[in-house]
């Protein structure tokens, strides 16, 4: 089975840094992963879709990445065994709410050699350790360390966020539209980010501004609901 290894990101697109995250109430986790001296106890952040849990965590793989060292991320319904390999700084966990038998144990197994070998963890989830429909010793685990209740963003916030966003794409993102967007749509910033790529590429492709009409037009094409 290959060790899985994050690639460096590269493209157009801003990479999910620390810089690029807006904490909103989830000052005290971006904080503490900024400051995150390795290896130190294991880190878990719980919260609903959209609330920047992924977001930080390849943020900090990031940050690892651009000190030179090899980060390790298996998620929910990767192929397992999960190996460590000997030259990782850090092991990411995502979705652990999902992991089925064979995930448990791979990510049990992988918590025990990180631990001996003095690999950092972090992990994320759904839902708090306690919570988690997990075997009782990796629950326990993923407990053990720094955990930190992650909330998504206000709607002032989200508002601030598409409306730097746009401005980083050069679009003009007027009140109608961001009111469109956000009486109309999931409210996660997952979502509404996917939703202005989408709108960006289309605007693009027929040398229009973004308007309420041009959303439409767009949703009506994709044969989703305007």
């Amino acid at each position: 089975m290959p060790m899985k290894q994050i690639p460096l990101a590269i493209g157009f697109d801003p990479l999910p840094t620390f810089e690029s995250f807006l904490p909103g109430a989830n000052g005290a986790a971006l904080e503490h992963l900024r400051r995150l001296a390795m290896p130190a106890a294991p880190v878990y952040l719980w919260g609903p879709s959209g609330s920047g849990k992924t977001h930080l965590l390849h943020a900090l793989a990031h940050a690892c990445q651009q000190a030179g060292q090899r980060v390790g991320w298996f998620s929910a319904g990767d192929l397992t065994p999960w190996p460590l390999a000997p030259d990782w700084s850090l092991v990411i966990l995502d979705r652990c709410d999902e992991f089925d038998e064979a995930a448990q144990q791979a990510a049990f197994a992988l918590f025990v050699e990180a631990a001996t070998e003095g690999v950092q963890l972090a992990a994320a989830g759904r839902l708090p350790p306690v919570d988690l429909a997990l075997r009782d010793d990796l629950r326990t685990r993923l407990g053990w360390g720094h955990v930190f209740a992650m909330q998504p963003l206000s709607e002032a916030e989200t508002r601030a966020a598409l409306r730097r966003e746009g401005d980083r794409r050069g679009i003009l993102l007027s009140d109608d539209v961001m009111d469109h967007l956000l009486t109309r749509f999931p409210r996660d910033l997952k979502h509404l980010m996917n939703l202005l790529d989408r709108l960006d590429e289309y605007a693009l492709s027929r040398a229009r501004a973004v308007t309420v009409p041009l959303v439409r037009s767009m949703l009506v094409e994709e044969g989703a609901r305007p």
